[in-house]
């Protein structure tokens, strides 16, 4: 029987469930799966990309344990491609490669004055909060007045860990640098900026709802950007979310604000103009826009000035190119035919694949993921006329490669002990998980260097 001898570069949500449908895809030949992953855990943006007071989406990971877990794949984490393993390495150990390595960087704003001292990428703190290994312990909180710029999930994220009281995360994973920050943080207001209108927003009911239900934070709106057009009541009437969202707004609307010690301001019709400054970020300037009767907004002229002594884009994540794989430097994706990654004159590049975000860019939740996997896995089951032809496909090869190199990969054994250990040190202060931070006490930890408990 055939054999594919798979390589998957990327072992987030997109990489482990393109795993997992081809395990599962009818086929004439045997199939071996290899993840290679950059940091020492798995599970890419599902555990450093999402707020560690949201244990509901977090309950992914055990969708995405459960795939691991079954034996037939075999991870090597702290692996970086590009660096430890090239494209001429996985030529001579695979069938073909499927890249699944999302987008992580912060999408520009351009903007004068976006890059004074106090401008932050939404996605740099998220990876702070979250523990990220490769990012620095320290982050400056020292604004007592904060703009956030958009109008997603990842926005209100960061609105909501910049005004929520720092115990009311002590009951989550947070890491206790992260906690320390949080609680020596003078802000009293945040200020959440979106182009267009509340019924166009992009983040889901159930954030927006979370959002109200802090403590001792007062939800702040302006009645001036309820005053709906055509296709924002239209929208209300036909589609069940926005429905949720605006009986959400409207119970924001009828509370009395005023006593508590944080505000959370929700400012919509604004497009950013100018961060202000001379040294550092003082005020965020806007334009007013209005609903142009087409699904979109235009400018009204009116300029407004908020003061601010930092400021956060959260417009959006952007993929990073990788070491000979075409890129668009425009969208931040590998160009691709439903999944079938092309070169430069639009050709087919053969045993190349591409899933997720560094496919489709930063768009969709986890059933567009898994979705994306499917196309991609399909193409590269037909594609099997067209796979590389490895001169040492045998699995013991790839081990020797890494030790050969001296790298110190982690392997799904342990990544187990690395889980036992955080859950360990969580059980001991009576929380759920501590992450540990450190990459090498992560590696340290899963190559068995250290105690796991």
């Amino acid at each position: 029987m055939t054999k594919l001898r798979l390589a998957i570069v990327g072992a987030g949500p997109a990489g482990i469930y393109a795993a997992d449908i081809l395990l599962k895809t009818e086929r004439g030949f045997d199939v071996s799966i290899d993840l290679f992953e950059q940091l020492p855990a798995p599970y890419g943006l599902v555990r450093y990309g999402v707020a560690p007071d949201h244990p509901r989406i977090k309950g992914i990971i055990t969708a995405l344990r459960d795939v691991l877990d079954t034996g037939r794949i075999r991870l090597f984490g702290n692996v970086l491609y590009g660096r430890d393993v090239t494209l001429d390495d996985l030529k001579k150990h695979y069938n073909a490669v499927i890249f699944a390595t999302g987008a992580v960087r912060d999408a520009e704003l351009e903007i004068p004055g976006i890059h004074l001292p106090g401008s932050y990428g939404a996605a740099d703190f998220v990876s702070w909060y979250d523990g990220h290994p490769d990012f620095p312990r320290e982050w400056p909180l020292e604004a007592r007045e904060v703009a956030v710029v958009g109008n997603g999930n990842v926005a209100l994220d960061v609105a909501r860990m910049l005004s929520k009281h720092a115990d009311d995360l002590l009951p989550t994973e947070i890491p206790a640098n992260v906690y320390d920050g949080l609680a020596s943080s003078p802000v009293t207001d945040v200020h959440v900026f979106g182009r267009r209108g509340p019924m166009q927003v992009k983040f889901t009911p159930l954030e927006l709802r979370e959002l109200g239900e802090l403590r001792d934070v007062d939800m702040i709106v302006h009645d001036e950007d309820f005053d709906y057009d055509e296709a924002s009541k239209t929208a209300i009437a036909t589609n069940k979310q926005v429905f949720v969202i605006d009986k959400v707004f409207t119970k924001w609307r009828e509370r009395s604000t005023g006593s508590a010690s944080r505000r959370l301001h929700l400012h919509f019709y604004a497009k950013p103009v100018e961060v202000v400054g001379a040294d550092a970020v003082e005020a965020f300037r806007f334009e007013c826009t209005e609903p142009d009767g087409e699904g979109g907004v235009r400018g009204t002229g009116e300029i407004r000035e908020i003061p601010i002594q930092a400021i956060y884009r959260a417009v959006g994540y952007f993929g990073s190119p990788l070491d000979r794989i075409p890129f668009d430097e425009k969208r931040g994706v590998i160009p691709n035919r439903e999944g079938q990654v092309l070169d430069d004159d639009d050709q087919q590049l053969h045993g190349v694949y591409a899933t997720g975000w560094i496919k489709r860019g930063p768009v969709g939740l986890i059933g567009h993921t898994k979705s994306d996997a499917m196309e991609t896995v399909k193409h590269l089951v037909n594609d099997q006329a067209s796979w590389w032809a490895p001169s040492h496909p045998d699995e013991a090869s790839v081990i020797e490669l890494l030790e050969s190199r001296g790298i110190e990969y982690t392997n799904l054994d342990g990544w187990h002990r690395l889980d036992q250990h955080e859950l360990a040190l969580g059980e001991l202060e009576g929380r759920v998980r501590i992450k540990v931070v450190p990459r090498e006490e992560m590696v340290e930890v899963s190559r068995g260097v250290v105690s796991s408990r």
